[in-house]
Parts: C-alpha cells; structure tokens; sequence
C-alpha cells in the first residue's frame, strides 16, 4: 500500500446535518430523514475569501476518499478493504498534483445513502431500532448534489472554484453547474453525460435486475441475514465490462486462473475470462453495499437535466452557465459514456454561448483510464485551476 500524493495519512470526517439545521433533509420525492450524516474528506487549506474551494464528485462505487492513505473507516462497517485504503484519485490529488493543494482546498463526500460512512440503507432507523433497508429513500442526483451543498454551507463556501467529477461524477458536475449556476465557476466533468443513453438504460436496469431477483435480497431488508451476493456479484460484472476495454480485459485474464470451487450450480468455468469477470464480481461483493448500488443506478436511470433544472430546452439549460467555463473530458475508447456523448454536450454548451474545451484522451484502456492513466488529464486540469484562480 503505498500513496505518491504527498498528502499522507487522512482521517474521513462527518458531517451531521443537525449540526446546522433542526429541520429534517428532504429528498425529491418528498421523503424525510433526521439525524442524516454525510462523511467527508478535505485535503489543502481554505484560504480567508473562501474562493480555492474545489468540490470532487465520485463515481458509482467511489467513496470520499480522494487521495492519501485511510486505514479505517468504522462507519463503512466491515466494507472497508484494503483496495480502499489508497484514495481512488491520488494521482490527482496533493502537493504540485493536477487538484494542487498547495493553492486549493479540496472537498470530497460520500453520496448520500452511500455505504462508506453516510447515513444510508444500512444505518439505523431510530424509529424502528433496525436498519432501514427498503425504507431508505430512493434518492436522485439532485438529492446527492444538494446534501452535499449543504456541507459546503457548513464549511462556509458559498461559491465553489470549481466541480470536478468523472462518470456519474460528471452527471453530479454538471446537475450542480445548472441548477445551482452561481454556486461554481469552472466545471470539469469527465467521461459523462448529458443523458441517459438507450445502451446505458439497458445495463443499468439488468443490474437492478439482478439484485432484486437475488432470494436473499429480500426487497432490501437482508441485514439480519445473508447479502445478496449472487445478484450485486452479476451486477457489477455486467457493468464491468463497460468500464475496461476489451483488449485489457483480455490482457488481465490471460493470468487468471480458472476457479475450481462451485461457483454455478451446473455450468463450469472453461476459461481464464470467466474466472476473471467472476473474481471481479466475487472481489466487489466484500466491499459495497447491494441498497447502495440498487440506489445510485436507480438514480441514474433518472437523471434529467432539464427536469431537475426546471427548463424546457437544453439552450435555456446552458445559457444560464455562460459565466462558467467548462472543460469536458472524452476517452476515445470508452463503451461506458461514448465519446459521443461528451461531442454533443459541448456542441450544446458552444451554442448556449457557453465558454468550453473539449479534450479527448488516447488510450487502450476504456472508461478507467480516469481512473489507472492521470497523466493523459492532469495538464489539462492544472491548466485550467490555475489558470482561472487570482491569488
């Protein structure tokens, strides 16, 4: 285990919405929740106008923690692996990194209802002194981006130097940038979308498939007994193969040893690309929740930029972003967000008057290679947050 950032040792923080406010937070649906935590990592200082904020959006199974090394994570309750001690972005993140912290002061949280230390399906119901399980709220984009303007409230930031965030992240990007305009000056979504394409709501609802029809669990209430391994197992393979390319994926597996114990029930494995997609859905189960999962693609198959803003066109949607400045990231091999996606998205921010660039990266490795290659990105974003930030 070993962190390059320059950040060290981190410790996740809470945020208790009670802290600040007795009122309860209310979801879109019309749902409510007291008592509601949202954990938090920061990394930098926040200087005295408040102005080098950079607020960091996860993607689907990411976590706050960003960059640095965190060993422990009591709220994650047993979810925790070593695969999450190294922050997902530290190669981004730190001291002369791409997000510098030595001039900005950077924000990452947990989505609401995620299972690494936010009040989510898992916590406990003080009404019923049981976990919530189905009866945690089917929350949206705009509830995940609204929670977590209420943590910058509490830190005192009223406007955001920038949003950054990759896949899902970027939809979070650019739902904040919209609706709340005033609230950011730079946006950088990466590997994202304006929409929700047909292949995508194709994926997502076989995911969601497959952890319902797992027996075990049993509509979401399977905390007393065992988790739905079987079904968030499948869904994460079917996603898997969206965010590797296939080439890597076939470099991975030519080292995978076929699994000999009775994975099926009738079907046995006959080769090393079965026994990894298996591992990775296997590996996956130990540290993520199946609500969690069930709850953020769900909010996926429903992000509606148009809605959520309260507009009728995508013009009127960016028009209202025009002092923003937006750099938006392709990955010339991603099957997750086509490059597609990210050309018709600045195409509509061009027309809305908006000012944004548009940078794609060259690279064999699909969907991850925001994640596994930083140096095809980082130029850029250093470009772009010093360039934009007066001292």
């Amino acid at each position: 285990m070993s962190s390059d950032s320059g950040i060290g040792h981190v410790q996740t923080k809470l945020f208790h919405f009670a802290e600040d406010t007795e009122e309860p937070f209310r979801f879109q649906d019309g749902s409510a929740l007291n008592n509601l935590r949202l954990a938090y990592e920061t990394y930098g200082e926040l200087n005295e106008r408040k102005d080098n904020a950079v607020l960091v959006f996860h993607a689907l199974s990411g976590s706050a923690h960003a960059a640095g090394i965190n060993t422990d994570l009591p709220e994650a309750d047993g979810l925790w692996t070593d695969e999450c001690h190294v922050g997902w972005w530290d190669g981004y993140i730190g001291p002369g990194r791409a997000i510098d912290t030595n001039t900005f002061f950077v924000i990452c949280a947990n989505y609401i209802g995620g299972c690494y230390g936010s009040t989510d399906a898992r916590s406990i119901n003080p009404e019923t002194g049981k976990p919530y399980g189905r009866e945690f709220p089917m929350f949206t984009i705009s509830d995940i981006v609204d929670s977590q303007l209420l943590l910058l409230d509490h830190l005192g930031i009223r406007t955001l130097h920038a949003a950054i965030g990759p896949s899902t992240g970027g939809m979070l990007t650019l739902n904040l940038a919209t609706r709340y305009p005033d609230r950011v000056r730079n946006i950088l979504p990466m590997s994202s979308g304006m929409t929700v394409s047909t292949l995508q709501r194709i994926l997502n609802f076989e995911q969601i498939y497959a952890i319902e029809e797992d027996p075990d669990f049993n509509g979401g209430d399977y905390y007393d007994g065992e988790p739905p391994r079987r079904g968030l197992a499948l869904a994460r393979m079917i996603a898997h193969k969206t965010y590797v390319s296939l080439n890597t994926l076939e470099q991975r597996a030519r080292g995978e040893i076929v699994r000999r114990e009775p994975e099926l029930r009738a079907y046995k494995l006959t080769n090393a690309m079965e026994s990894y997609m298996l591992h990775q859905g296997q590996k996956f189960v130990e540290r993520f929740d199946a609500n969690t999962y069930l709850r953020i693609v769900s909010a996926w198959q429903r992000y509606d930029l148009l809605h959520d803003a309260n507009v009728q066109t995508i013009k009127e949607l960016f028009e209202r972003c025009r002092h923003q400045r937006a750099l938006v990231f392709s990955i010339d091999t991603d099957v997750c967000f086509y490059p597609e996606e990210q050309v018709e998205l600045v195409r509509c921010m061009k027309n809305a008057g908006m000012n944004c660039h548009h940078i794609t990266a060259h690279s064999d490795k699909g969907h991850d290679a925001f994640l596994l290659e930083p140096d095809l990105f980082a130029p850029h974003i250093d470009y772009l947050l010093k360039q934009r930030y007066r001292h």
